[in-house]
């Protein structure tokens, strides 16, 4: 009888199991130790096997310990295809061990097998599925506050400063009216980094030839008037006027905008921003320097969602960088910071050239 089997070589299933587990590219061995894995699994399976082939059918507690279980996946990292993979791996591991002790398993007892690791598979994975969805909903209706925070806080101060200019006691070329290209320039990265990063979520992309000076040049203006505004220096170093990349010009624009307002944001007055792009073998480098004072000891991960930000100033999202990346990423580049220690950091884009230019000699 199956269940007779499974009770006497438990110990034996488990180490197979656990070395199938260990045998694939990501293996999760800890999931097999868990109260309600593959241990407690084996148990319910003999007493569903005694039950069902006694003509007994009362409620099995398979399901419930299954969803379980799939909620502890969940809280080590755990990805589907690993928590179908180990209720498989618990078949593969019976029938294996059958054949090879020459054990007897009966068409209803094959029956019951599957049916329990089916019903233990749909309920770790409907569980799963439904903490990550809560996660990910918890996630997005936090962004979406933080965001309306930001836009209203941006909109107060745009509203105070026009109504000063609109009364006229003020000059318009004057600190209010900096004040109010400012937070124009603030909503207007914010808006732009927000539709990449919905455009980026979907996938959408509108790849055109953009020749970098040009494209730069554009985005320097808001850069350079956001620098001026704190009292900083901002600097666009010489560039090759033939530099192209195949790029979606929105979402790279998004990118370098932040790093821009990134760096106007942690630079201090009086310091220098400075942009420049050059040509490395077949990629294309696009670099925002500031004067931050260098990353803090600890490193922090400043491309992590919500995570840490540099030096005292906490505004913003949180997720201006971690947004650009991704922008960046679908272009086929990466941003890279370097660290200049008790200065500032250097933010680099890495794109591909153009297509026709990548065999072309570097000038």
């Amino acid at each position: 009888m199956l269940h007779h089997f499974v009770a006497r070589h438990r110990a034996e299933i488990i180490a197979e199991t656990k070395a199938m587990v260990a045998a694939r590219e990501c293996p999760r061995g800890l999931a097999l130790d868990f109260e309600h894995g593959v241990p407690v699994f084996l148990t319910q399976l003999s007493d569903a096997l005694v039950a069902e082939t006694s003509g007994a059918h009362a409620p099995s507690p398979i399901g419930p310990s299954a969803a379980r279980h799939g909620s502890e996946m969940v809280a080590v990292g755990s990805n589907l295809s690993q928590i179908v993979h180990e209720y498989g791996d618990i078949c593969q591991a019976v029938t294996k061990l059958a054949i090879e002790h020459h054990a007897l398993i009966t068409t209803q007892e094959f029956c019951i097998l599957n049916r329990s690791l089916d019903t233990a598979i749909a309920e770790a994975v409907t569980e799963y599925g439904r903490i990550t969805a809560d996660s990910r909903l918890a996630q997005e209706t936090e962004r979406l506050g933080q965001l309306g925070h930001e836009l209203r806080n941006l909109l107060q101060t745009g509203l105070m400063a026009y109504d000063i200019l609109k009364g006229g006691t003020v000059p318009v070329n004057g600190s209010t009216g900096a004040v109010l290209g400012r937070v124009l320039v603030e909503l207007s990265y914010l808006v732009g980094s927000t539709l990449a990063n919905v455009r980026v979520a979907a996938n959408q992309q509108r790849r055109e030839r953009v020749t970098i000076p040009s494209f730069l040049d554009e985005i320097a203006v808001a850069g350079r008037l956001l620098a001026e505004h704190r009292g900083q220096n901002f600097a666009v170093d010489p560039m090759d006027p033939a530099l192209a990349v195949d790029v979606d010009p929105q979402l790279l624009a998004s990118a370098v905008t932040n790093l821009l307002n990134n760096a106007c944001k942690f630079t201090r007055p009086g310091g220098r921003i400075r942009l420049a792009a050059h040509r490395h073998e077949v990629r294309v480098r696009i670099e925002v320097e500031d004067e931050c004072g260098g990353l803090p000891e600890p490193p922090v991960n400043l491309f992590e969602p919500f995570g840490d930000r540099r030096a005292a100033d906490r505004t913003g999202l949180g997720l201006g960088l971690a947004i650009a990346r991704q922008a960046v990423k679908a272009q086929g580049g990466d941003i890279t910071i370097r660290n200049v220690p008790r200065r500032g950091c250097v933010f680099t884009i890495d794109v591909p050239l153009a297509a026709e230019d990548v065999y072309a000699p570097v000038a």
